[in-house]
């Protein structure tokens, strides 16, 4: 029986000027494209923006893209059905940090190399609590500190460690910084990652922190585009459409933003701006829409839709009592705490992200967005909600996502069922201890604090022990 056929490479290599950190679904279905479009700009670069792709954990985004020589199909869902696929070309080669470290630090400090672009999730930017920019006590920071008595040449594991580490050898070889852009979900990604990557040079090479203080740009970025898991069925769908037999195929929605900071400097830089992406002075007003509004209500669906007993985005929002609290939170607690970005409506914003949350070919999971929620709580519903209460604006729905985000929890703890979240073992210990009493729940789960130590929580708890003991599903 013969072997299916695998996606082929038609053009050219471009030449490699970008190195990406984090080679997951999102940079698949959404940087890697517009890179793709940019590049091909005639007159703009047009060859010279190849990206060299790096997994720092796991080697499995190599392995099934290697036999297709990096080469691999995005399909956008839309409504209707699955559009026309895209066959992605930009990526060069894959690396494995873990593998070969000092392979993944040779292709950093490579002149060519231009742009340093990262998805690693918050978790890869390793914060500390609080305003503290980088966790002394993380395992993988102390080692790339050289305290954790590994052997000096045993490479870096974190993103902040290889970024240091190569823009030390470019510095001792007299070759210019790249930029450094985060297209990672969290605020400010820019300033986080460079507070990161000089608190570890702080500590290794207070000459280094100065230069890379006044020489490396890290502007900010917004990024939006709903990207699912693939599965066996999409790779099925593929093949039946192209011939082609695509492990690596990733799906996402029709729609996606792309916010960028204009801070690049005078050095050459990809033609964004014919690919559709937005290039402005002022990243943060569209970071704090899309993080309230859209991320906001994601996290609002995955436990209000999850306690409904919904496993996607769009069976929830099917649900009209679920779309109900979506659209009360978007009108009356969400929009009025944002400052509107220039030439935008909130409302029409709203109503896009309903029609997409509404996709039914986007079947992205509840559970999928619930993982990490002491991660994403703060930023999406907890600020917001205290940003509401000292204003004196309403709060009834952010108060329910929090209820619904405990229930989450409690069920876990009584059913036994693993938690995907850096505090598990806290905010389990939090449920077993309580014995099914609300209040018990409620204290437990406020004491956490590096949840709720920014936050006036006596100014909700008893609201939230009442909401808790008069609505327990389960």
């Amino acid at each position: 029986m013969s072997q299916p056929r695998q996606p082929r490479r038609e053009q050219a290599r471009s030449r490699t000027a970008v190195v990406h950190l984090g080679l997951g679904a999102f940079f698949r279905a959404h940087g890697a494209p517009l890179l793709q479009a940019a590049d091909s700009v005639v007159g703009k670069g047009a060859g010279d923006w190849g990206v060299v792709g790096v997994s720092l954990r796991s080697s499995a985004v190599r392995d099934v893209l290697a036999p297709q020589d990096f080469v691999y199909t995005t399909v956008a869902m839309a409504p209707s059905g699955m559009e026309t696929p895209q066959k992605i070309e930009i990526i060069n080669d894959v690396l494995v940090a873990p593998e070969d470290p000092h392979a993944v630090l040779a292709a950093m400090a490579d002149p060519a190399v231009r742009l340093v672009s990262l998805t690693v999730t918050e978790k890869g930017y390793c914060s500390g609590a609080g305003d503290q920019p980088l966790d002394l006590d993380h395992p993988d920071v102390r080692h790339d500190l050289g305290l954790d008595g590994a052997a000096s040449d045993s490479g870096p594991r974190t993103a902040p460690g290889f970024i240091l580490q190569a823009l030390a050898r470019r510095r001792a070889q007299a070759i210019a910084p790249f930029i450094l852009l985060s297209l990672d979900n969290l605020p400010g990604n820019g300033r986080v990652l460079r507070a990161a990557v000089l608190a570890m040079a702080e500590r290794l090479d207070p000459s280094l922190a100065d230069w890379i203080a006044h020489e490396v740009r890290f502007p900010c970025s917004m990024v939006d585009r709903i990207v699912p898991a693939t599965t066996p069925d999409l790779i099925a769908q593929v093949e039946a459409a192209t011939g082609m037999r695509d492990e690596a195929v990733v799906a996402h929605e029709p729609f996606f933003q792309w916010v960028l900071e204009d801070d690049f400097g005078e050095g050459p830089r990809p033609a964004f701006e014919d690919a559709g992406v937005q290039q402005v002075a002022e990243v943060e007003p569209f970071e704090r829409m899309k993080l309230r509004m859209l991320n906001g209500t994601h996290t609002a669906l995955a436990y209000i839709g999850a306690r409904a007993g919904h496993e996607t985005v769009a069976e929830a929002m099917a649900d009209p009592a679920v779309s109900a609290r979506i659209e009360a939170l978007w009108s009356w607690e969400l929009a009025p705490s944002i400052i509107v970005p220039p030439g935008t409506d909130l409302s029409d914003y709203a109503r896009v992200l309903k029609a997409r949350y509404q996709n039914p070919n986007i079947r992205h999971r509840l559970d999928q967005i619930a993982m990490d929620g002491s991660q994403k709580l703060p930023p999406r519903i907890l600020d917001p909600l205290f940003a509401n209460l000292a204003a004196g604006r309403p709060i009834d729905g952010l108060l329910d996502v929090v209820v619904a985000w405990m229930q989450f929890i409690e069920r876990a703890a009584l059913q036994q069922r693993p938690l995907a979240d850096p505090l598990a073992d806290s905010l389990l210990a939090a449920a077993y201890e309580a014995g099914g009493k609300a209040d018990a729940l409620v204290a437990g789960l406020l004491a956490i604090e590096s949840i709720f130590a920014d936050y006036r929580v006596d100014a909700i708890s008893t609201d939230l022990v009442e909401r808790l003991a008069s609505n327990r599903p389960y």
